[in-house]
């Protein structure tokens, strides 16, 4: 009895790694963005890219650190894509980001259609991926409290116009930044394409882009608590699963069970105030010269 429930417990601990996994490597892309002041909803879309550009190219080359490579690269071009419209441009960053969840849902669906029900003979272990979320967002956290350019990006996020009057150049900042979450938004979707579930299928990364976007609210905008809100929230993805195999309630319930998690979790952060670490400047438009 005591060995089926180590057994039992061992084997949720390794899902919920398994599931938390890209909830961790797209919620650090978020974070960094955030901390910049910039706002960008399309983390969905931009994992459905990433995770088709991943899929395509190992198929055609079976390469997969390159396939890695370039996920990343179509997670970081949509991201830029972004960055123009809301940093340049100056557009609403909430309808951009939206669109761009919209668009990288649509064109994956559409380019991927050669691809519907392929599958990976030679997957891409889980265990790297883990390991290097978990590692990244160590580093992640010391160099933004323990390096001058972590300091920068900071800055930026809390006050763009005392960051210009020193001379940091705002723009690059946060494009740099914008950058980075979409190339780690691209790497998630690598990580569902050619590890978690090796094929192809439309839809397949499921909402874990917008429980990213929360998860980041949830853990108050630390890497660190990041690593353990997304284990809670891969325990949770597992328990929906395990329980929807063991009950003969509606799957429809199941299906919506992570979206009423993530306004269960929020309302907790509410609760909590853990908004009152969001970075101050967060979502508000800068441009040099402006106070």
């Amino acid at each position: 009895m005591v060995g089926a429930m180590m057994e039992e417990i061992l084997q949720a601990l390794a899902r919920a790694l398994s599931f938390g996994t890209p909830l961790l490597l797209a919620s650090l892309g978020v974070l960094v963005n955030e901390r910049a002041g910039v706002v960008n909803l399309g983390v969905e879309g931009m994992m459905a890219l990433g995770a088709l550009a991943a899929f395509g190219v190992a198929s055609e080359t079976e390469a997969l650190g390159l396939a890695v490579c370039l996920a990343m690269g179509a997670g970081a071009l949509a991201a830029l894509l972004h960055g123009f419209v809301t940093l340049t441009l100056r557009a609403n960053t909430y309808v951009s980001g939206l669109a761009l969840a919209m668009l990288g849902l649509g064109v994956s669906g559409l380019l991927g259609k050669k691809y519907e029900g392929a599958i990976l003979f030679e997957p891409a272990p889980e265990l790297p991926f883990t390991v290097a979320a978990g590692v990244l967002a160590v580093v992640l956290w010391g160099f933004l409290h323990a390096t001058r350019p972590g300091l920068v990006l900071r800055s930026v996020g809390e006050n763009p116009a005392a960051a210009d009057v020193l001379g940091v150049n705002v723009l690059a900042v946060r494009y740099l930044a914008v950058a980075f979450g979409g190339a780690m938004a691209g790497l998630a979707g690598a990580f569902l394409s050619l590890a978690y579930r090796p094929a192809w299928t439309d839809g397949m990364t499921a909402g874990l882009g917008w429980i990213a976007v929360a998860l980041v609210i949830f853990v108050g905008w630390s890497p660190l608590r990041a690593v353990f809100g997304s284990v809670f929230f891969g325990l949770l993805y597992y328990l929906q699963f395990r329980l929807q195999d063991q009950s003969r309630v509606p799957t429809e319930l199941f299906a919506a069970m992570p979206y009423l998690l993530v306004i269960g979790v929020l309302a907790l952060a509410g609760l909590r105030r853990t908004q009152g670490a969001a970075p101050a400047a967060l979502g508000r438009p800068y441009h040099r010269g402006e106070r």
